[in-house]
């Protein structure tokens, strides 16, 4: 690797190297309606049932948005009776994350939301198709 003034010069793969996990979970975060189960779940465990009632979203979508946070190791469930109880799988460090990143939208404002490639717009654009 040579470093030429303040730029390292040996090309775009060491900048990218193990990068895909970090974009993996800032992907499984990038819902709203995951970020809403995430917050609710830091209060302690909840039913499906609860979570829907509490979200007013379908069964069936929170479910999806359930097994997604699932898969991607950030909440788990228990089964009590014949219902699961999903909880967060590392609540503190969860929180200090999203904690940072209000932080980080207090000091840029409404830019990021704004952005025409991935702020609500974009959202709004992409269900409607």
């Amino acid at each position: 690797m040579s470093v030429s003034g303040d730029a390292v010069s040996d090309g775009p793969h060491l900048e990218t190297s193990g990068l895909s996990p970090a974009a993996s979970l800032f992907h499984s975060l990038s819902d709203p309606t995951r970020l809403a189960i995430l917050r609710h779940l830091s209060l302690g465990e909840h039913r499906v049932v609860e979570l829907t009632k509490h979200l007013g979203l379908a069964q069936s979508t929170v479910s999806k948005h359930l097994a997604c946070l699932r898969d991607c190791g950030l909440v788990d469930s228990r089964p009590q009776g014949r219902a699961s109880m999903f909880s967060l799988t590392t609540r503190d460090e969860l929180l200090d994350l999203l904690a940072a990143a209000e932080r980080l939208l207090a000091l840029t404002g409404d830019a990021v939301d704004l952005c025409p490639t991935y702020g609500a717009t974009s959202r709004e654009e992409t269900q409607v198709r």
